[in-house]
C-alpha cells in the first residue's frame, strides 16, 4: 500500500543537502519547495529514504522529517503560489 508522503529538511551542509534532494528525486517524490518533497510510496520506501538521509546527514547539522498524509490531511491541503503577476491556487 502506498500512502502520500510529505519530506522536509533542513541541512547546513551544502554538499549534504544537495545529496538529500537528489535521494527524494531518486525516490520519485516532486520538489514542493527548495527543502520539501511531496509524493507517493510504501512504508518500505519509506524507511528506506528515511535511513539513506539519516546515513548521509551523519555527523553533520540538520534536521529531516517525514509525514504519513491520510487521504483527509490532502482533502484540506490549501496551496497560494504567486510568481510576478501569475498565481496559482487550490481550493
Amino acid at each position: 500500500m502506498t500512502t502520500t508522503t510529505l519530506f522536509v529538511y533542513d541541512i547546513t551542509s551544502d554538499r549534504v543537502r544537495n545529496k538529500v534532494a537528489q535521494v527524494c528525486q531518486d525516490y520519485g517524490l516532486t520538489r514542493i519547495q527548495y527543502s520539501a518533497f511531496l509524493g507517493t510510496m510504501s512504508q518500505t520506501r519509506q524507511e528506506e529514504l528515511w535511513l539513506k538521509c539519516k546515513r548521509l546527514i551523519g555527523n553533520d547539522t540538520g534536521n529531516i522529517q517525514l509525514f504519513v498524509l491520510t487521504p483527509q490531511d490532502l482533502a484540506r491541503s490549501r496551496k497560494y503560489v504567486r510568481y510576478g503577476l501569475a498565481e496559482e491556487a487550490s481550493a
